[in-house]
């Protein structure tokens, strides 16, 4: 993808999670802002270093490796970045990720009918077996924390 088609993309999911954030959290606008920005940001940075760097590693590798690094406690950044990020509901960019993987796998899903049904079998053990062990890391930390 071009960096223009990068900005736009990111114009609309920011607006997405903003909006996500006023209807579904009540948090403002405003309060919203300036985490997107920095995540944004970050994300911006990922792909020009994704571009700069020859190895051919995920953006998502980039973004995840400069999000630790801004907001680790060594960085001149890390309290802005993580009171910022913070004022996020950790659930509104999900929303629009999942909205997009949704638009994404319908687009391509004449494609993922060729491999035939040992896809879906494959997919369907996946999802199941993500979300048991999601389930199973979630009910052991809640009962070490005596949160349940």
């Amino acid at each position: 993808m071009k960096f223009k088609e990068w900005i736009v993309l990111l114009v609309f999911v920011a607006m997405a999670i903003i909006t996500s954030n006023l209807i579904g959290y009540d948090i403002s606008v405003f309060d919203s802002m300036n985490g997107v920005l920095i995540l944004c940001g970050i994300t911006l940075i990922a792909v020009l270093v994704a571009k700069v760097i020859p190895l051919k590693l995920p953006i998502i590798f980039y973004c995840s490796l400069l999000g630790l690094l801004f907001a680790a406690p060594m960085s001149p950044f890390s309290e802005v970045v993580t009171e910022a990020a913070g004022k996020i509901e950790f659930k509104a960019p999900l929303t629009i990720v999942g909205a997009l993987a949704g638009i994404s796998i319908g687009a391509s899903f004449h494609e993922f009918k060729k491999q035939g049904w040992k896809m879906i079998v494959v997919a369907l053990v996946v999802m199941t077996s993500t979300y048991l062990g999601s389930l199973l890391i979630s009910q052991v930390v809640l009962k070490l924390t005596n949160a349940i």
